[in-house]
């Protein structure tokens, strides 16, 4: 009984100091996708039906893990105030293992100031489940400018 708790508290330790590399592991969920970087444009066919305009530029965008899949949010500047009904829509791609998602938005209905930067961002959020982020090794999102991504 007496050298049974040592050898248990010597496996918990070697156990313990094993795990120190999960951290930074492609097992952790919170790894899976990293900071978004710029990208260039992903070509996709035309979506019929969407009169949304894309926001001018995607300035940022990140994926949030959570059960049952992540959180994909991402913030986009218009060229003047008072643009309302942003969504991320996905885009048909045949780039395999990407997932791409138009950030789309409609203009202010009457005469819009432009101010600042900071008063023109619009900030948008989906939720995207595990089943389909299974194959999936980037995410994008495209405005008319630019697009931004985050890898696996």
């Amino acid at each position: 009984m007496s050298l049974a708790r040592p050898l248990l508290l010597l496996t918990l330790c070697a156990t313990l100091a094993g795990c120190g590399g999960f951290r930074e592991s492609r097992l952790n969920p919170l790894n899976w996708f990293g900071r978004s970087q710029p990208r260039e444009a992903v070509v996709v066919a035309a979506q019929p039906g969407d009169p949304r305009p894309l926001v001018e530029t995607v300035v940022g965008m990140s994926v949030e893990p959570m059960p049952g899949g992540a959180i994909l949010r991402a913030r986009g500047l218009a060229p003047t105030q008072g643009w309302w009904a942003a969504e991320l829509v996905r885009a048909e791609t045949a780039t395999e293992g990407a997932l791409v998602y138009e950030f789309r938005l409609l203009p202010p209905v009457g005469p819009a100031d432009v101010n600042t930067p900071q008063s023109r961002e619009v900030d948008v959020a989906i939720f995207v489940s595990d089943y389909k982020l299974e194959q999936v090794r980037e995410i994008v999102v495209q405005g008319a400018t630019n697009a931004r991504s985050a890898r696996r």
